[in-house]
């Protein structure tokens, strides 16, 4: 989609337990990639347009919004910084270019509910739940906004629009 992207902006919600871990694995995968990761934490609102202007600063030629529930409560506010900065913006969850985003691709949050049926009805009929197996998620979907694709002046292969699950017009 955008070939020429070396630089990525990480968007990071630095409340997360867990970030570190989130941030070094993503890290490792944009050197394999030969990119470079540049993150930007927030922790408020108020944090996430100075947030940009870091980015910009640092040259990020596109941002990667790390998943999490701050994250996806601003989610507005992210979407329309990465429009008003001009950068392709990516999502973990649907919601990202459900809201105006350029694409998001993670797991299916639909099918993890659909999946903890089972651990409730395997629960509710005697069995402990150390007992029960643990599942790696198995459903991902890529979710592409073309309306925001032409508003970056990015076309997308038709090979990618054809693999997408949506496609937002």
């Amino acid at each position: 989609m955008a070939p020429h992207v070396v630089r990525i902006g990480g968007l990071v919600d630095a409340t997360l337990p867990a970030i570190a871990a989130y941030t070094r694995a993503a890290s490792e995968a944009a050197q394999k990639l030969r990119m470079s990761l540049r993150l930007a934490e927030f922790r408020t609102a108020g944090e996430i347009e100075p947030a940009f202007r870091r980015m910009a600063a640092q040259e990020a030629q596109a941002v990667y919004v790390f998943g999490s529930p701050l994250s996806n409560r601003y989610r507005q506010e992210i979407v329309q910084l990465a429009a008003k900065h001009r950068r392709p913006d990516v999502y973990v969850f649907r919601k990202g270019p459900e809201t105006g985003g350029l694409l998001s691709y993670g797991v299916s949050i639909a099918d993890l509910y659909r999946r903890s049926a089972f651990y409730v009805n395997r629960i509710l009929k005697g069995a402990k739940p150390a007992d029960l197996p643990v599942e790696q998620p198995t459903k991902f979907e890529l979710v592409i906004n073309l309306k925001t694709a032409k508003a970056l002046g990015l076309s997308i292969r038709q090979s990618l629009l054809l693999r997408a699950d949506q496609v937002i017009e």
